[in-house]
């Protein structure tokens, strides 16, 4: 035999080996573990990221220009009504008021002058002892003085005013921050920032909500909602619940256009000033929903191009034309149904589900990666990708 029919020979062995090898099942049915869906009753918060705010605040600007001779408060520190804050070197007001004050003196006595000149030439006048027209210059004169007196009242209120604005008093009980300006710093008329007050005590906290929300949220407002305990609390920047309940104060007027989003405030007791303006931290909105619910594990949900899917187990009818008999062309296996849902609140490992499913089903949750729209699945003594034990219906 010759070194080409060798070869013939080795090639067609292999060929039978090939040949005599099963081939794979076209179907192959996929290990998986099923769990029915309940619903039942559940406990959960709506979260939104918010930021706390003071209900009231303000950037203390002077009044007058002139240099800072006085600091009067503490940084940081809680300041009242009325207190003083800072001095405005006075001298140059306090001179412009004595001034005004010395002026309007003066044309007192020039008034007390017309007048008399006036009272006198009245009563000539009665007479026709006076020429008119010098009765009617006295009265004129006497007009002017009396209006000399006006404009040097009003001077000396606004020198007056100008004198205490050279003091800067807190315009209501807050919390002060730091000063922007030191002793022998010149400042300017309502340009050089002072300093900032805050309130403290109720806090707003202001956060974010859907537009498709607002009806739900204008009805808490008015107190047509149900009354739930701990409706609003908030979480803080360590993850700590704060310890107050808040309620609604204001809903912004107006919805953005751009983003289709409304802000909402909140407003909690903050006595042992824990809350600052400006903090980070988390709203908790009790949920209302008194129904059972529908929840699933996470593991379950497929996100595919923003959108949310899970698979259900049916028993379905599989014909087989190959099979040798009339019985073993049809037999019943479990298929693997693709379900379109959306998913609601998170709660630890699992999510409730609003719709695409009903109470009852039997959902996948594990090995849903391998699985497509009708792909044949099983629970009968195999391990489920991840389960780590056995499955079952």
């Amino acid at each position: 035999m010759n070194r080409a029919q060798l070869s013939i020979v080795f090639i067609s062995c292999i060929a039978l080996a090939a040949c005599s090898k099963k081939q794979a099942p076209d179907n192959p049915e996929i290990p998986v573990n099923l769990m029915k869906v309940k619903a039942k009753r559940v406990f959960y918060f709506d979260k939104y990221p918010s930021t706390t705010a003071a209900l009231s605040q303000v950037a203390l600007l002077p009044q007058v220009q002139g240099a800072i001779t006085g600091i009067y408060f503490i940084e940081g520190s809680h300041v009242s009504k009325g207190q003083k804050l800072y001095e405005i070197d006075k001298r140059i007001y306090q001179a412009a008021y004595d001034q005004a004050v010395a002026n309007l003196q003066v044309v007192k006595g020039n008034l007390d002058q017309a007048k008399q000149d006036a009272d006198r030439y009245e009563y000539l006048n009665k007479y026709n002892a006076v020429a008119k027209q010098q009765y009617d210059h006295a009265m004129i004169t006497y007009q002017n003085a009396k209006n000399q007196v006006t404009a040097s009242e009003e001077m000396v209120k606004t020198a007056k005013t100008n004198l205490n604005y050279a003091v800067v008093y807190a315009p209501f009980s807050g919390t002060i921050g730091f000063s922007q300006v030191k002793l022998g710093n010149v400042v300017s008329t309502g340009s050089t920032v002072l300093n900032t007050i805050s309130t403290e005590d109720p806090m707003a906290v202001d956060f974010v909500i859907n537009e498709k929300q607002l009806p739900h949220f204008e009805q808490l407002q008015s107190g047509k909602g149900k009354n739930v305990d701990s409706l609003f609390t908030i979480m803080l920047p360590d993850n700590s619940l704060y310890p107050a309940i808040g309620k609604i104060s204001v809903i912004d007027r107006a919805v953005d256009s751009q983003t289709g989003s409304i802000r909402v405030r909140l407003v909690f007791p903050n006595p042992k000033n824990v809350l600052r303006a400006g903090m980070s931290c988390v709203v908790r909105v009790h949920n209302q929903d008194t129904e059972p619910q529908l929840v699933v594990p996470n593991k379950a949900v497929v996100e595919q191009m923003g959108e949310y899917f899970v698979f259900i187990a049916k028993d379905t009818i599989i014909s087989n034309p190959k099979a040798k008999t009339d019985t073993g062309r049809t037999k019943k296996e479990l298929v693997a149904l693709q379900r379109k849902v959306m998913p609601g609140q998170t709660i630890g490992g699992n999510v409730v589900i609003k719709s695409g499913i009903s109470e009852g089903d039997k959902l996948v949750v594990d090995g849903v990666q391998s699985l497509h729209d009708g792909s044949q699945i099983t629970t009968k003594n195999k391990v489920a990708p991840g389960a780590g034990g056995k499955g079952g219906k």
